[in-house]
């Protein structure tokens, strides 16, 4: 349970950062326009702080953490750290103005892409580890 905790406390403190340096970036740079710098903050509160508090009352209840579980955690944060880290690459040339090579456009695009398959799929093999322990916990 602790994990869950440390990692809820974890997003919540990486969207709080997220959600200031969107704002003073943006400032600094006299930019008004849109850019994805904007989706970090709240990527980070609803899929990282309230995701992993949510899991800390399943946890509690009816006790979903096993080896299965651990690994499809792993690729949660992998998939959104990674998810995010594609938002901030974007969300920085836009605001500064960068016109990317059509290569390093698309491997952000790519890389985006894969990020949000991992976090697509880890979160149906947490949802699988939270039906096996509803099972358990019904048998």
């Amino acid at each position: 349970m602790k994990k869950y905790a440390n990692s809820a406390l974890m997003y919540a403190i990486l969207a709080m950062a997220g959600g200031v340096f969107f704002r003073e970036f943006t400032k600094y740079n006299g930019f008004e326009g849109t850019t994805t710098l904007a989706f970090v903050h709240t990527h980070y509160f609803a899929l990282g702080m309230i995701v992993f508090l949510l899991l800390l009352l399943l946890e509690n209840a009816l006790h979903i953490t096993d080896a299965k579980m651990n690994r499809a955690v792993t690729a949660y944060h992998i998939g959104l750290n990674a998810t995010v880290g594609m938002l901030v690459a974007r969300g920085v040339s836009q605001v500064l103005g960068i016109e990317l090579p059509h290569g390093l456009d698309a491997a952000i695009s790519g890389m985006a892409g894969l990020a949000h398959i991992v976090l697509g799929a880890s979160i149906v093999l947490i949802l699988l580890g939270v039906k096996r322990a509803v099972s358990r916990a019904e048998a």
